[in-house]
Formats: C-alpha cells, structure tokens, sequence
C-alpha cells in the first residue's frame, strides 16, 4: 500500500523589529520551536535588506525584495508580529508590506497578527487595516495577544512559560485548520475550473 505523506505547511514569520533584543521576534522564534510536525516556521531574515519601497524599481527588482517576495509566495501562510512605535507600525513593516502591494502572490494569503502588548492596539489596528487593503486574509481567531512587554524573556524563556507556550501552540492549531481549509477551497476551486 502506498501512503503519501503531506509536506508540513510553511509558515513565514515576520518580525517588524530589527533590534537583536526584539520580544516580537522572540515571540516568532518561539512559536518556530513549538509548531507541530505539520508546520514548518521559518522567520524571514530579508526585511532588514529591503531597500525604501520605490515603484520605479518595480521593473528590475532588487535582488533582497525579489527574495522577499519569492519567500511570501512559496509560504502558505505569514505570522507577523511587530512592535508598535509613534501609534503605528514600525517603518521596516510598513516598508516590506509597500513592496508586497500588487505581488500576485500576496493577495488572499493567509495571516496571522501576534501583538506582544496589550498597549500596542495602535499598531495591531493600523497593520490590519493596511493587510485588509492588501487583500490578505486576517485569521482573526489565530491573531491573538501574548503579553511579554517588559518581562525581558529571550524565545527560551516564553517557550518554558506554560501560560505562554499554550496560548501559541493554540494559535498554531487554529492557523494550521485556517490553511488546511484555504488549501482545500484552492483544490476545488481549480476541479471545478
């Protein structure tokens, strides 16, 4: 009998801080160690390298946006997690978003938002509000609060706190039915075409 196997869902994380400190990167690091088998995390290491967003580059894309861009495509879904600065995003995400409008790729993905404090709603808001006019698709009950403001925790440490560690490993079920379900809808989208 011959059994085939379904390759983990790839999940891209994004942080929306470059700080090597940064609890939303650590909060995406955690939630790479504990996704289940099915799900693959990887955090996405361009966002830095982007250069400002111009449309005149639009034509020869620089090689880290093109990299970018091809990491967004081939994720089944994206986990964003970025700290709130001036009421809003920080400018590195709302630069990596800019080079994603009009990506072909990027419209109806599957995301979800982490917010790593209660007090960042600004950000939340504002991010979601700029994914909803991208088209992506917000998997609400997989965007979630995990407060670790100011309690100093490397991925280490949130992964030891079981409070914490269930709350991701909650929002990585709910994200992977939330893919599992788009990938089904695709499938009989294109049998029915």
């Amino acid at each position: 009998m011959n059994q085939t196997t379904a390759s983990p869902a790839r999940i891209l994380a994004i942080s929306g801080s470059l700080r090597v400190a940064s609890i939303n990167s650590a909060l995406l690091r955690a939630a790479a160690r504990l996704a289940p088998p099915a799900m693959s995390i990887a955090l996405c290491p361009e966002i830095g390298a982007l250069p400002l967003f111009n449309p005149d580059l639009e034509s020869q894309l620089p090689s880290s946006v093109a990299r970018f861009r091809r990491a967004v495509g081939e994720a089944d879904a994206l986990l964003i997690a970025s700290p709130e600065y001036a009421h809003g995003v920080t400018g590195t995400m709302k630069n990596a978003l800019d080079w994603l409008v009009g990506d072909e790729y990027f419209a109806g993905k599957p995301v979800a938002v982490l917010n790593a404090s209660p007090r960042a709603y600004h950000a939340d808001t504002a991010l979601r509000e700029t994914l909803r006019t991208m088209s992506a698709v917000i998997v609400e009950p997989a965007s979630v609060v995990i407060p670790q403001l100011g309690a100093n925790l490397d991925e280490h440490s949130i992964v030891a706190l079981p409070e914490a560690a269930a709350a991701i490993r909650k929002m990585l079920a709910v994200l992977s039915s939330a893919i599992a379900s788009d990938i089904d809808l695709k499938r009989a989208s294109i049998l029915e075409s």
